[in-house]
């Protein structure tokens, strides 16, 4: 399988990080794409790519971190993404959900940089959106005019179905994790019956939304075989199936691997 969107860098794995990336394809899990949320923890994507043969990197600057935004961003981002292994800008969108955030206008402004980034490296986009779906899609939609044919993911998408039918007429990609697992995942298990088998992508997150039955636990990438036995179990397919059709959109949206494996 393939963890199109995880967190590797991230300290809760300080003492065994080497261990689970070591460990990757004797659990299942043949390609991971390490998303960034800021500069640093874009170099840090870059250097596990660098270390690892498995390992695709996304650089980008997260919602919650546009405080760090400054008129050097797009330049350094710029510079990353010129890594071999960076496959995407990312993550980026809009965080509406804290009471704290940063303001919904610098946000925005933030967003449509790093998109205008995306659109002059010819890179795909891999989206946060998180209660601002309304503002998420609009700002989405200009960009797909702007650039068509471009490359979107909505990852962990916690959108309704009606509005995972709107994204799939701009052309865009959704990626599921361990939400369509939960007893209250009642929209993720109605999204990820309807999504057209073409769009659909799994991803962990790890080490956040960890996937019953570990749900409260941290996260690891070998868990996203819970989420593909959902789905599959939701959609009335075998397992196989979906891993197969799932890897094959995940290498396509990235450009990773060989297509044939």
């Amino acid at each position: 399988m393939i963890d199109a969107h995880a967190h590797l860098d991230d300290q809760k794995y300080d003492a065994d990080r080497s261990e689970i990336l070591s460990n990757l394809k004797s659990d299942g899990v043949d390609y991971l794409i390490n998303a960034a949320s800021d500069i640093e923890s874009s170099k840090s994507s870059i250097a596990l790519s660098k270390k690892y043969e498995n390992i695709y990197a996304t650089v980008g600057i997260h919602p919650q971190e546009v405080a760090q935004f400054d008129e050097n961003s797009i330049a350094s981002l710029r510079e990353l993404a010129k890594e071999p292994k960076v496959v995407a800008i990312g993550e980026i969108g809009l965080d509406y959900y804290y009471d704290d955030c940063a303001p919904h206008d610098l946000q925005k402004e933030v967003f449509k940089e790093q998109l205008m980034l995306a659109k002059e490296l010819d890179l795909p986009v891999v989206i946060h959106s998180r209660d601002a779906h309304k503002d998420t899609f609009d700002i989405l939609k200009e960009y797909s005019q702007l650039n068509p044919g471009a490359k979107i993911l909505l990852h962990c998408y916690s959108g309704s179905v009606e509005l995972m039918r709107e994204y799939m007429k701009i052309g865009a990609s959704i990626s599921l994790g361990g939400v369509t697992t939960f007893k209250n995942g009642r929209v993720a298990k109605e999204v990820a019956k309807e999504i057209p088998k073409d769009r659909l992508l799994l991803e962990t997150d790890s080490p956040y939304l960890t996937p019953e039955p570990f749900r409260g636990k941290r996260n690891q990438p070998k868990y996203i075989r819970y989420t593909c036995e959902k789905i599959a179990k939701l959609r009335g397919l075998d397992t196989k199936t979906v891993e197969n059709f799932t890897d094959e959109n995940a290498k396509r949206f990235y450009n990773i691997g060989d297509k044939n494996d």
